[in-house]
């Protein structure tokens, strides 16, 4: 479209009359309302670009669908009259390093702009100001480039801007003072100089920053974990946000073993030790101030050491069931398992699929003051104040086994063990249950009915099972469709049928599919959900539990008890329109291999 009429302002930048005019004239404002906040907004000297005050006022838009005209909606607009692409940002898609050699920090402040990226001979530019123009043929001569302008959002570009130069400058002084300054290779001396693995002090400030900036982001992004991965050539950073890992930043190699180091100071481990894997853990706060515990590990790997961290937000495992996604019919199940006065309650699913969140959830519901929680773990998760915590040490001969019989000597009400691996623990922790302690644990099996073959393969007898399983669950985590972008689809028959097999649900109108918005990164998730199926132990099972029980007539006999398989769950789920078939289909078993 043409450059509208700019109001007294010849350089092209936009006014609050401008933007309302162009509204009025597109009939999707009301000339009176618009009048209106131009006098109330006249004597204004916040500086806020138009977008943003007419954004604040959650005006409808008079076009159907009439949608509140959010500051995102307002962008998009713009971007379209000016004959732009709307860029939402995204901090997990910009390319720091190279956004922030193409322009200096003064000068896309004052033109509000903001560089993105510069790949191919061509310069990806950001603006607030799409009229604004006039700078692009000389910054194009100057950088002998051809720049691509893009319209973004301007409280976005106020907020990533600083952190793109701060990340640039913090990462080159962290470089510099690495390389001892050295920029060329003149003689064999100096190559050597350059090889030798200087360390870079852990506690120097621009670690200390691109450190403090990597938690954050982390935080902000909802990342589960973080990985710093080394690399022949660079280190990459990735963090894993809804199941799924994304590539979040390159970094040289020196300053990949720099952060490495500050984290591993942080995490009170041997920073001279990289030989050997090591654990650790941090405590921290988000910038709501919020606490946050992050779980260490590293590992050796042919370029260097590996670092994994994992997040822990304690609102997570504080949310009730059904937060988690139970039913109200599994919550009232689990709560009766759990109100019981001794047994053993297990949890079963892959590494990740939840079971430590649902584990820690019950543990706080049920620590009172009038009972005493003990836990052996490998290693504590989350140190929770509530529970009594300890940590299995194999180096000293404390594992899970000679942690439950202490434990067993400390009084204790309710014992979560970690994990059951090995005919000992399974031992010890029947023992418990027999002598009048609620038990919880985990196992890594594929659904509720093989646990018991698992529990028979490991070496328990099938009579001490009888006496003491109180219920098993399976559990699997769904990543849940974004409510702000997802869209209804039809759903053939022989679809529904074949994700339910002989199961009587009945078929939804139409199921819903991933999309993709600003709001979830493209992705079309946004969160995740549990899928749970929960086998109460009944006298009929109980009498096909023998030291040759089939799984097959197991299986057969809990489902006609009632038992909800995960796929179920999950295609309740589907129909509700929180996720998809493809996404269920790729945690949970089809019925037909169960």
């Amino acid at each position: 479209m043409n450059k509208p009429h700019m109001q007294n302002n010849p350089n092209g930048r936009l006014t609050l009359v401008d933007v309302l005019r162009m509204l009025v004239s597109d009939d999707i404002l009301d000339k009176l309302q618009a009048e209106k906040l131009y006098k109330d907004r006249k004597l204004d000297s916040s500086n806020l670009h138009p977008l943003v005050v007419i954004g604040e006022q959650k005006w409808k838009s008079l076009k159907p669908p009439n949608k509140v005209l959010t500051l995102e909606i307002l962008c998009a607009w713009l971007a379209q009259h000016a004959g732009l692409d709307y860029y939402p940002i995204d901090p997990l898609k910009l390319d720091f390093g190279s956004a922030a050699k193409i322009i200096s920090q003064a000068y896309a402040e004052r033109l509000r702009i903001m560089p993105i990226a510069a790949k191919n001979g061509e310069a990806i530019i950001a603006t607030t100001e799409p009229f604004s123009t006039d700078w692009i043929a000389d910054l194009e001569r100057v950088l002998k480039m051809k720049i691509k302008l893009v319209m973004a959002n301007p409280l976005e570009i106020s907020r990533y801007l600083p952190e793109i130069y701060n990340l640039a400058n913090a990462m080159n002084a962290a470089d510099l003072a690495k390389a001892g300054q050295i920029v060329g290779v003149q003689n064999f001396e100096q190559l050597i100089e350059l090889g030798k693995d200087k360390n870079l002090d852990a506690n120097e400030q621009h670690v200390v920053n691109i450190v403090d900036w990597l938690f954050k982001y982390a935080f902000e992004q909802r990342a589960s974990d973080i990985h710093l991965e080394p690399r022949r050539n660079m280190g990459i950073m990735r963090f894993r946000i809804d199941g799924v890992l994304h590539q979040v930043y390159q970094l040289p190699p020196n300053i990949m073993n720099a952060i490495t180091s500050r984290i591993k100071l942080l995490g009170r481990m041997d920073m001279v030790e990289k030989r050997r894997p090591q654990d650790g853990r941090i405590k921290t706060l988000s910038s709501e101030g919020q606490e946050i515990e992050l779980r260490l590990s590293t590992m050796p790997t042919a370029f260097g050491e590996k670092m994994v961290m994992r997040i822990f937000a304690p609102e997570v495992s504080a949310q009730d069931f059904l937060a988690l996604g139970f039913t109200t019919t599994q919550s009232d199940t689990w709560n009766t398992w759990t109100k019981a006065p001794n047994g053993i309650i297990l949890v079963t699913g892959p590494t990740g699929s939840g079971k430590t969140t649902t584990l820690y959830a019950t543990l706080r519901r049920l620590a009172s003051p009038e009972v005493n929680v003990c836990t052996v773990e490998d290693p504590i998760e989350m140190v929770e104040p509530l529970f009594n915590q300890m940590q299995v040490q194999a180096n000293i001969g404390l594992n899970f086994a000679a942690g439950i019989r202490t434990m067993m000597r400390q009084d204790p009400d309710i014992i979560m063990v970690g994990e059951i691996r090995d005919l000992e623990t399974a031992d010890m922790a029947i023992q418990a249950a027999l002598t009048g302690h609620l038990v919880l644990s985990t196992l890594h099996t594929n659904d509720a009915p093989s646990t018991i073959t698992r529990l028979l393969d490991l070496g328990v007898p099938s009579y001490l099972i009888h006496s003491t399983v109180l219920g098993i669950m399976a559990q699997r985590l769904v990543r849940t469709l974004c409510p702000n972008c997802k869209a209804p689809e039809a759903i053939e028959p022989s679809q529904w049928d074949a994700l339910i097999g002989p199961y009587n649900l009945p078929k939804p109108a139409h199921i819903y599919k991933a999309v993709g918005c600003s709001e979830c990164r493209n992705t079309g998730f946004k969160g995740r959900s549990g899928i749970y199926e929960m086998l109460t132990m009944t006298p009929a099972l109980r009498k096909l539990i023998t030291p040759e029980t089939d799984l097959t007539q197991l299986t057969k006999l809990a489902r006609k008890e009632g038992i909800q398989p995960l796929v179920i769950n999950g295609a309740e789920k589907v129909a509700a329109g929180m996720t998809t078939i493809d996404e269920l289909l790729k945690v949970a078993p089809p019925l037909d291999s169960e």
